[in-house]
Formats: C-alpha cells, sequence, structure tokens
C-alpha cells in the first residue's frame, strides 16, 4: 500500500510530456504537444498532451488520462505499479516490505509473472559472476566477444547453469507458483516435476518498453548438433515475440534524439554496437519483421536503417518485411557488411569512429538498393529484367505517399534505363488493382460520399433540439478551468433613501456559476456532472476550491476520465498571432462574460422544453380552466427567455 502523502508527491513530480515521450515521439505545438497515437493505427497525429492540464487525449480513437493512466494503459499496468513506475522514473522512494509467500500468491496474474522472471533474471546474473559453471562457461564467452562487465550488467546477461530443475526449484522454494513457472514458459511441466526450459545456456533477458523483463532468449554454447543454438521464451501473458523488439528499452532515449532506429538480427549484434557507442539500435531477434514491431518502432522515428551482413540470400528473404516497413509510410536506408562481417563482428574490429564512418557512407535508401541488386542478376536477360522492373514498381506501390512515389519512380527510370512514363503506367495499374481488391473485401462498402451524405441525415434526425448535455459540460467546464478564478460581480441595488447604487463586490468563478444554478433550481442530468459539482461545493463550505489538477487526478477513474474529456480540446491559438502582435480575445480575458454567455443558453434550452411541454398540454387538455393556468405559466416563461434572449445580445459593460 503506498501512502496518500507519496502518492500527491508522485502526482506533482509527475510532468506528462516527459512521461508520454518515453513512449510517443512528441512535436510541440503551442502550448502543446502532438504526436501519433500508441493506441490506435494513425498516421496522421490526432494524440495531445497538455502540460499546462497534465492531460493526454487522443481526438482519433477518445484515450484519455494523467501520467498515471496513460502508463497503465500503455503497459497494462496496475494503479500501484504506474505510480511506482513514475516514482522510480522522478527519483521518488516508495517504501515495500518484502512479500510474503502468501501474498506473493494473492499477487495479480500478470504482476505474479513480471516478478518471476525479475526474480529469475536475477538469478541467471548471479549464476553468471558468482558460480563457478557460469565463470567458467557463461563469462568466458562474453569476454571472449569483448564485452565488459558495465556492458554484461547493463544488459543484464545471465548464465542458465546445466542442470534439469536448478531454478525451477530455487523459485518455487521462494515462493513463486508452479504456475507461474509454467506460465512464463520457463519450466516445462512434466507431470510429477518441473524441468528448466533453460540448461547450460547464456542468458539475453528480452525488456519491454518499460524495462520489465517479459521474456528471454538463451544460446547455447556447445557444438551438439541435435540441440537448438538459440532457445527462446514461449508466447505468455506478458510476452508476445511479434510484438518485442529486443533493446528497445536501452535504445528508444537515443532513437528519438537521432531520428534513426538500426535494426539488425541478433542480441550480440545491438550489445556490441550500444557498447560501441551507437544506442539507436534493436533486433527483430532472427523473425521476420512483423508489423507490429515496426509500428513499435514508429512511435519513436519514421526512419529505419537496417544493418545487413553480406549473405545476398538473406538480404532478398527480407525484403517482404521492408516493403511492410514502406506500407506505414516509414523511411527505410540499408547498410550492407562486407562478405564474412555482421555488426557485432565490425563493431569488435574497428574503432567506435570506424564504425559510424562506415555506416554513413554505405547507408542507401532501400528502393535503390533493391534496384542494384537486382538489376546486376538480369543482365542479358530482358524476362528477368521485366520481372524486376514488376517487382521493384510493386515496392513502390507499397509506399502510402503520391510525392514519395513519384521521386522513386524518377530514380529508378534513371536507374534501369526505363521511360518515367512507362513505370508510372505501372504503379497506377498496380494501386488500381489494389484499390478495387480492398473493394472487393468489403462488399458492403459504399463510396465515401454517399456514406457521409447517410450519415448527416442519420445525424439530423436523431438531433433533439432540447438536448442540453453539451450546455451542461460547457458549465462544468468553466467551473473546472477557471473555478478559482476572481470575477467582479456588480449589482444595482436600493439604498435606504429608495435610490439605485452601484454595489461591487468579488467572488469566486465556482461560487457564481453554483449559486445561479442554485437560485435557478438547475439539477444537472448527467449523474457524472452532479457529482464534480457537488465535490466542489464540499470543499467550499471548507473554505476550499478545488482546480482542475485535483478532478484530473481524481482517485475515481470514471471521474477522473469524466473531468479530462471535459477540458481537452483539440484547438489552440496560433502562436503566429501572439508572434505578429495580434491580440485575440479569449474567453478568461472576460470570464464574466464568458460564463453569462454559458449559462443562459443552458437556461433557455431548459425554458424551451419546458414551453414545448406546455404547448403539448395545451393541445390535449379540455378543460378550459386547466387551459388558463397553463397559458398564463406559458406567457411567463416567455417573457423570461425573450429577457434572456434580450441580455445575450447586449453588449456587456458591467
Amino acid at each position: 500500500m503506498i501512502k496518500p502523502e507519496t502518492i500527491q508527491k508522485i502526482f506533482d513530480a509527475a510532468r506528462i510530456e516527459e512521461v508520454v515521450s518515453d513512449f510517443v515521439t512528441l512535436k510541440k505545438r503551442g502550448v502543446n504537444y502532438i504526436g501519433l497515437c500508441p493506441f490506435h493505427n494513425e498516421k496522421t497525429p490526432s494524440f495531445t498532451v497538455s502540460p499546462a492540464k497534465g492531460i493526454f487525449k487522443c481526438f482519433g480513437c477518445g484515450k484519455a488520462g494523467n501520467s498515471v493512466k496513460f502508463i497503465m494503459e500503455h503497459e497494462h499496468y496496475s494503479y500501484p505499479e504506474a505510480l511506482k513506475y513514475i516514482a522510480k522514473k522522478y527519483g521518488i522512494e516508495v517504501e515495500e516490505t518484502e512479500l510474503s509467500t502468501e501474498e506473493k500468491q494473492q499477487m495479480d496474474e500478470r504482476d505474479s509473472l513480471f516478478a518471476l522472471n525479475t526474480f529469475i533474471s536475477n538469478y541467471f546474473q548471479d549464476n553468471l559472476f558468482n558460480s563457478e559453471e557460469g565463470k567458467a562457461i557463461g563469462l568466458t564467452y562474453f569476454k571472449e566477444r569483448d564485452f565488459l562487465e558495465s556492458t554484461m550488467k547493463k544488459f543484464q546477461l545471465g548464465y542458465a547453469a546445466d542442470e534439469w530443475e536448478a531454478y525451477s526449484k530455487h523459485a518455487l522454494a521462494n515462493g513463486y507458483s508452479k504456475d507461474s513457472l509454467v506460465k512464463t514458459g520457463l519450466s516445462i511441466d512434466k507431470g510429477n516435476r518441473l524441468m528448466d526450459r533453460f540448461r547450460g545456456r547464456v542468458m539475453f533477458p528480452i525488456h519491454n518498453l518499460t524495462g520489465k523483463v517479459i521474456g528471454f532468449g538463451g544460446r547455447i554454447l556447445s557444438s551438439e548438433k541435435s540441440t537448438a543454438k538459440y532457445v527462446n521464451s514461449p508466447e505468455s501473458d506478458i510476452y508476445s515475440k511479434s510484438k518485442s523488439l529486443y533493446g528497445i528499452f536501452f535504445a528508444r532515449n537515443a532513437i528519438v534524439k537521432h531520428e534513426n532506429c538500426f535494426l539488425v538480427e541478433g542480441y550480440t549484434d545491438v550489445i556490441s554496437l550500444h557498447q560501441a557507442g551507437i544506442e539507436n539500435v534493436v533486433a527483430s531477434s532472427g523473425t521476420s519483421l512483423t508489423v507490429d514491431q515496426i509500428k513499435l518502432i514508429k512511435r519513436f522515428t519514421p526512419n529505419i536503417t537496417i544493418l545487413y551482413d553480406g549473405d545476398a540470400a538473406g538480404i532478398k528473404a527480407s525484403f517482404r518485411g521492408i516493403d511492410l516497413i514502406l506500407y506505414q509510410g516509414m523511411n527505410v536506408r540499408i547498410v550492407l557488411f562486407p562478405e564474412g562481417e555482421d555488426p557485432d563482428s565490425f563493431a569488435r574490429s574497428h574503432t567506435s569512429s570506424e564504425l559510424e564512418g562506415f555506416i554513413k557512407k554505405e547507408a542507401v535508401d532501400f528502393i535503390k538498393f533493391k534496384t542494384r541488386l537486382l538489376l546486376d542478376e538480369t543482365l542479358g536477360d530482358p524476362t528477368a529484367k521485366v520481372k524486376l522492373i514488376k517487382e521493384i514498381v510493386q515496392t513502390i506501390a507499397h509506399i502510402p505517399d503520391a510525392i514519395n512515389r513519384t521521386v522513386y519512380i524518377q530514380e529508378c527510370s534513371n536507374l534501369m534505363e526505363i521511360p518515367e512514363q512507362t513505370l508510372m503506367n505501372e504503379l497506377n495499374k498496380l494501386l488500381r488493382e489494389k484499390y478495387r481488391k480492398n473493394l472487393r473485401q468489403q462488399p458492403d462498402q459504399e463510396i465515401p460520399v454517399e456514406t457521409s451524405v447517410k450519415q448527416r441525415i442519420s445525424e439530423q434526425m436523431a438531433f433533439n433540439p432540447f438536448d442540453i448535455e453539451e450546455h451542461e459540460k460547457q458549465v462544468v467546464r468553466l467551473v473546472l478551468l477557471y473555478g478559482t478564478e476572481k470575477i467582479k460581480i456588480r449589482e444595482i441595488i436600493r439604498d435606504e433613501l429608495d435610490e439605485e447604487v452601484v454595489e461591487e463586490h468579488e467572488e469566486s468563478v465556482a461560487q457564481y456559476i453554483l449559486q445561479n444554478l442554485e437560485d435557478d433550481g438547475i439539477r444537472f442530468e448527467n449523474e457524472m456532472y452532479n457529482r464534480i459539482f457537488d465535490e466542489v461545493k464540499g470543499f467550499m463550505k471548507n473554505g476550499n476550491i478545488p482546480d482542475e489538477h485535483y478532478f484530473v487526478n481524481h482517485p475515481d477513474e470514471k471521474l477522473a476520465s469524466e473531468a479530462i474529456s471535459i477540458i481537452a480540446t483539440p484547438y489552440e491559438l496560433s502562436a503566429n498571432w501572439e508572434k505578429n502582435q495580434i491580440h485575440v480575445k479569449q474567453e478568461e480575458d472576460d470570464l464574466l462574460k464568458t460564463i453569462i454567455t454559458t449559462l443562459n443558453p443552458l437556461r433557455t434550452k431548459l425554458i424551451s422544453r419546458h414551453l414545448n411541454e406546455l404547448r403539448e398540454k395545451m393541445k390535449t387538455s379540455t378543460d378550459d380552466a386547466e387551459i388558463f393556468i397553463l397559458q398564463q405559466q406559458f406567457f411567463e416563461l416567455k417573457k423570461v427567455a425573450n429577457e434572456i434572449d434580450k441580455e445575450l445580445k447586449r453588449p456587456f459593460d458591467y
């Protein structure tokens, strides 16, 4: 249990833009930041972060929240886990007691899997540095690869003893369950006993974006052909190979800094490059690149540089994966190492500056690289060249941006000595086929114009002229954003001599709005709005007024989400106006006017609704006396409506 004062300290320290930028590349836009939403696939940024309000909001998928909520949603953490993550980021100490065996068994299932992986990772590290077998085999292997001890500790490298059930027994003895051992894939259930999956292997922990161990890769050092060289953790609730990249936790900040991600194949490639000073590098761990892995990189940069060894067959096999990268609208460059070399060996046999210089010099755009590579194989073979042209154009067709496609067509036209128009005709043909295929796959899909028209008609038919939801929301928004602000109220009263005098006093926005609503007998139809106002009233009784940050960080998740949805906006005033010394009047410049022009439409809607009810009653009533009373009520309400209308139209000089 985390103490309330510690929780408050965490919320006070957390800067939403810093927390989110660990996972999303943000760009400044006015007072806010904007980026691609990590919760749904989008090509145009609709994910907004507001440092002033301490919130994030995606105007595409609707996800919203504060710093803690972001970590909970993004990393699937529990509330305490998210708090601890942010506390660690800002160096805030959170006191924790050692978990008992019973408490470990009662932990949330995902938490228990993470905890077990961390425990076993520490066990492997201890084996590597302190056991005789670990030092003789594992440590010797890593040192032969020139890994420094600091590098080994950074990547938490370890060693699994060549025994049948060494760490399984150790975990059970320390209170971890058999079920967790099997679910993480660390152990294999043999009925009457558990067997260690990793035996006699050097161990590479795989981390998620926040540094939690989600799985392992183990390399055997013996030359026995019947045993797999590498063994990886199987899929689990916390580990999906197709969605993970080795080294992403250690690389993410460097990727953003350098606006580029180097992609390699193996664990040792990543570690050797890191040790050589190139930290913006990740590995696909020997698997074909997946869409989820590409999207993971895209969160931090649109640029990928793939580092290949000299194996031409391996390069060709990876072309399909690169097409997937292009389809995501990303830029791909290729670096080909000399024959017999890979990123690991090259990094170990060259200085850091030589490595960086080589990569910079050899990096070439993928489409040019592919064209040159395959063009050499078509010499004297027209059929093969035709096939190549079609394949290259097909690759260009994956690029979503039309301008980029045109530039590549021009480049390839020069490289292949083919008229640009010929390539463009082939490209357009492929794009048309692709469009028709998409339509065939969605037979019920109608053309966008018709869909748009039908949607508008549907919305118009569903429109309720007496709906007050939006008006209620705007009133609540003013209290959340400006509740503590003071406004001057001028009232005309009569003195003892029955003469009119102007009296002026100050009161808070929250006090003024709540008093007006109470005087009019208005209670919101949205119960969540009533809950917010009831809390404000409770604070006001004690002489306080809660601000927006109180509600944004409210312990009730539903209420916090509602508050964030109310105050979040995709719009902001362009910085150019201020730069050019053009003053645009904003709502906070005249809060009293803003309040009146927000409250009065709500009053008008409520009166219109009541007037409509009176009309309906007069139509159906057969009692003359009742009709007369209803008419009197109708005319009185109509007068009030006219007064409000005049007030909205008259200049605000008070």
